[in-house]
């Protein structure tokens, strides 16, 4: 259990939970999840919950989750800078540029050395124009960028500016990567790798991700879904 659950007065007018989000679970899934507990085990199907800031189902780790008068203060941590470790697969590459779609195409990576690796991250620090992927949330003409792409539509997405504080390769083993790194609202890891790949003549795409902190908030600190349902549970005798 957390070491400093909020109390169920909290909960009800402003409150901020730390969430270690599963694997395969979107962030709508956990913010419903709470909302229906919250439902019933508080009597509170009026409560306000957000979340602050997505994290793809392929993706693991912090998720804020924020309640009552606290939903004012999603876009304030939304903005905040976000750390991410996870892995990326050079040789490769995948449509949604993470393990949700298959391979579509394979290139060497038998010229892949550590000198090439090390000039390609460099170009990966700092202010940069960055593509998303075709399938992200991004609205286009009224809809979801991916139901589109899911369909088959040809979509085009604008570039924007994005700030990648640091990026490190922590693990070498072509053609698998681990990394860290530290980024701006909006940065989106999948296309960092599928971009990373291009820029060491191969191809690549996102094997794994875990957000490990918003700001100053961490996945240390976060509750397990699980027993973050039993709390609340424990809440529903409580006055």
């Amino acid at each position: 259990m957390n070491d400093n659950p909020p109390s169920r007065q909290e909960l009800l007018t402003a409150s901020i939970l730390l969430i270690d989000k599963p694997l395969d679970w979107t962030s709508f899934d956990v913010v419903n999840k709470i909302k229906s507990k919250c439902k019933f085990a508080l009597q509170a199907p009026k409560l306000k919950i957000g979340h602050a800031g997505t994290l793809d189902p392929m993706a693991t780790g912090l998720l804020v989750v924020c309640t009552g008068a606290y939903t004012k203060r999603i876009e304030e941590i939304q903005a905040q800078a976000k750390v991410y470790t996870g892995s990326i697969v050079l040789g490769a590459s995948r449509p949604s540029f993470d393990l949700e779609t298959e391979i579509d195409q394979t290139f060497p990576t038998d010229h892949i050395d550590d000198e090439l690796l090390e000039s390609a991250r460099q170009k990966f620090v700092g202010t940069i124009q960055q593509f998303p992927p075709i399938f992200s949330a991004i609205k286009v003409d009224g809809k979801r960028a991916y139901d589109l792409a899911r369909r088959g539509d040809a979509i085009s997405l604008p570039s924007r500016e994005v700030t990648i504080y640091d990026f490190e390769l922590t693990n070498i083993n072509t053609p698998n990567i681990e990394f860290r790194t530290t980024t701006s609202k909006g940065t989106y890891i999948r296309s960092l790798a599928n971009d990373f790949g291009k820029a060491v003549g191969s191809g690549g795409y996102l094997g794994s991700l875990r957000r490990t902190h918003i700001g100053s908030y961490a996945v240390a600190d976060a509750w397990q879904i699980d027993d973050l349902m039993k709390y609340l549970e424990t809440l529903k005798f409580q006055e």
